[in-house]
């Protein structure tokens, strides 16, 4: 096969892994930095170009696109399924997830267990906001914020107002939710790729802090999930409609409640910590579905 992996930087991580995997299974495979495709868009005959050459061939595309190029990366993603080029997450899916107000209100309607949460535009809303979700502590964080950036703990409604009017003042949308205390500052990632769970990792965050991420000095170790966590991951993966999914999960007294879905997760922690190679679960998944014409989308919303 001739696979696409539209990713920024060859020398990441998840990258290179991916490049490794798919090599040692006999593919061909070309790094495309997504900013740099130019498309010409008309009827019957999409073309994607780059670096002056037109991009054509290609089996499968596996999209690595960071949260600060969703906008292009996805419409580049939308002009090879224009091609018929399967594509492992499409590209609704992949707008779907990123977009946390919209995943949140998709898991909603399906039932799917998370924190309170609350939307609000106008000033004159903030307490009544704040008051929807128990008050403090409460998290508020951007919704289009990533890796832990744009998420703050507010440990009292004063506080709470603070961090509100300052996203407001930069003109950004923000959600504000209920601290789950009982979670104890630790969250289970699920990496989910086709219909399995392949591999989870609970991840805790370093002492002063509440976000578990790993770049935010978070700590991961293996862990065992229960069989709720897993049909969790796989109906939030199912519903946000991608094949390949990190499920952050946290472990309460009511259940599991997802906190986020991530269209592109990151495969060096969780193969790190539980010693599985994910980038071949993927390649294998690519193998077994990529088809002319066929597309990813497994949800709606």
């Amino acid at each position: 096969m001739k696979i696409a992996i539209l990713s920024r930087n060859r020398r990441l991580y998840s990258t290179r892994r991916l490049i490794e995997a798919a090599k040692a299974r006999g593919h061909e495979v070309q790094v495309i930095d997504v900013l740099r495709c130019y498309m010409k868009i008309q009827p019957g005959q999409p073309e994607i170009w780059y670096r002056g050459k037109r991009l054509q061939g290609f089996d499968a595309v596996i999209p690595r696109i960071g949260a600060s190029v969703t906008f292009y990366g996805t419409a580049v993603v939308r002009q090879f399924e224009m091609q018929g080029v399967y594509t492992l997450n499409e590209s609704v899916a992949i707008t779907r997830a990123r977009d946390k107000l919209r995943a949140l209100q998709l898991l909603s309607r399906k039932r799917v267990g998370m924190p309170l949460t609350g939307f609000a535009h106008s000033p004159d809303d903030t307490e009544g906001v704040m008051r929807l979700v128990g008050g403090a502590p409460m998290v508020i964080k951007l919704i289009e914020g990533t890796q832990g950036q744009g998420v703050v703990l507010a440990e009292t409604e004063a506080a709470g107002s603070s961090v509100i009017e300052a996203f407001r003042g930069l003109d950004a949308y923000f959600l504000v939710q209920d601290f789950i205390a009982e979670a104890g500052g630790s969250d289970i990632r699920c990496f989910v790729v086709g219909n399995q769970v392949v591999a989870s990792m609970q991840r805790t965050a370093c002492a002063g802090e509440f976000r578990s991420n790993l770049h935010r000095g978070g700590t991961a170790k293996p862990v065992e999930i229960s069989a709720a966590e897993r049909r969790t991951a796989l109906r939030a993966a199912k519903i946000m409609g991608l094949n390949v999914a990190g499920v952050d999960l946290l472990r309460t007294q009511s259940g599991p409640m997802v906190m986020e879905v991530n269209s592109s997760p990151g495969l060096e922690g969780i193969e790190t910590s539980s010693g599985i190679d994910i980038a071949d679960a993927i390649i294998q998944f690519v193998e077994q579905h990529a088809r002319p014409g066929r597309t990813g989308t497994r949800g709606r919303g």
